[in-house]
């Protein structure tokens, strides 16, 4: 690889999130420049993102774009389009918005690792469209029309997709009506030890948005305050969802990662209810010997073992989840056993079957 001139795109650097944490080890794997759609340099990246050479788009300097850089979400398609990548002979893209419809030659190569398809024009419209007033809504429909047919037409930009899970490969071949070869992202299950000891208090970690349903764990445990709950993160729905919860629920907001590795070893159950493409943080929980409580769909199906790691509910409705935990609370759980599963999601093998599948285009293709 290493007379092979490579670029990595990615949609943006704003936050550290999944999407980050497999950037950081392309970076590792494939040390290069990184094109994006926004840099906001005040955040705290870790090495490997942080001492790369960053370009990011015109849109970067448009007014306020650190805060409302959603609101330029027409531009993007042609912000994407507008980094200059000829000189280079590998374009490697992580991509859950626009990535992958950077411009390429038929010389070059461009390998996709997709978070998934963006999800906000072609899964979660409806949703979205509940939340604004009428006018916005008509708006955003137009909006989201034209970009879902930007999107199905750039997939041919790309010449091998990789999932971040069987959920998200069989989105892309909806989608895209392509294949994609599946590699599950980086957990760094290392740095979890499994505790047998467990307290009283159930955990769940998550961003603080109407899609991950935290409102849903909140109304049973609200119903059920012999239980305790602590919910770890933060975003725009904290301070309704403190109004919404009882006095045996703790919302914690951010915390620090020697915070978080603590009470996942601590917690007696880990409550996932979202549709994730894949869930980093239910492999965590069971890194640190938690079993999991997750709702039956997306990426959970992928890293939790009914019975031996943890159990599914099937509707995400309150009523749904209480059963789960009625049921959940008559098992024993061993945590070695649990932690030993996670272990297959690790960092070293993400390294390893990331690196093999890349090479392995590379030298077919040259």
């Amino acid at each position: 690889m290493t007379s092979v001139k490579t670029a990595i795109v990615h949609d943006w650097l704003m936050g550290v999130g999944g999407a980050e944490k497999v950037l950081e080890e392309m970076l590792t794997l494939f040390p290069s420049p990184v094109f994006t759609l926004y840099h906001n340099q005040k955040t705290h990246f870790p090495d490997p993102i942080a001492q790369a050479e960053v370009h990011a788009s015109f849109l970067q300097n448009l007014p306020l774009a650190n805060k409302l850089y959603r609101n330029y979400l027409p531009l993007y398609p042609r912000a994407i389009e507008s980094f200059d990548l000829a000189a280079y002979d590998l374009i490697l893209s992580s991509s859950h918005a626009v990535a992958k419809g950077v411009q390429k030659n038929p010389d070059q190569l461009h390998i996709c690792y997709c978070h998934t398809p963006m999800r906000y024009i072609w899964d979660l419209e409806e949703q979205y469209l509940t939340t604004v007033n009428p006018l916005k809504a008509f708006l955003a429909k137009l909006i989201f029309k034209k970009l879902r047919a930007w999107d199905s037409a750039t997939a041919s930009r790309v010449d091998y997709f990789i999932a971040n899970s069987k959920f998200i490969a069989e989105r892309i071949r909806r989608v895209y009506g392509k294949e994609a070869t599946v590699i599950y992202p980086p957990v760094a299950t290392h740095l979890f030890t499994p505790e047998r000891h467990k307290d009283d208090f159930y955990l769940s970690l998550s961003r603080l948005v109407p899609y991950k349903r935290i409102d849903l764990i909140i109304d049973a445990f609200n119903q059920t305050p012999h239980r305790r709950l602590k919910i770890v993160g933060s975003g725009p729905l904290l301070h309704a969802l403190k109004q919404k919860a009882g006095p045996n629920i703790e919302l914690l907001g951010f915390q620090s990662d020697e915070t978080v590795r603590t009470l996942f070893a601590r917690a007696k159950g880990f409550i996932f209810a979202a549709v994730e493409d894949f869930g980093i943080a239910p492999v965590e929980a069971q890194a640190a010997g938690t079993p999991v409580i997750a709702y039956g769909r997306g990426g959970a199906l992928e890293t939790v073992v009914p019975g031996k790691t943890g159990l599914f509910f099937s509707e995400q409705k309150r009523q749904d989840l209480l059963a789960a935990l009625e049921f959940f609370e008559t098992r024993s759980w061993d945590s070695e056993i649990i932690a030993s599963h996670a272990a297959q999601f690790s960092t070293a093998r993400f390294r390893k079957e990331f690196s093999t599948f890349i090479n392995t285009r590379v030298g077919d293709f040259s």
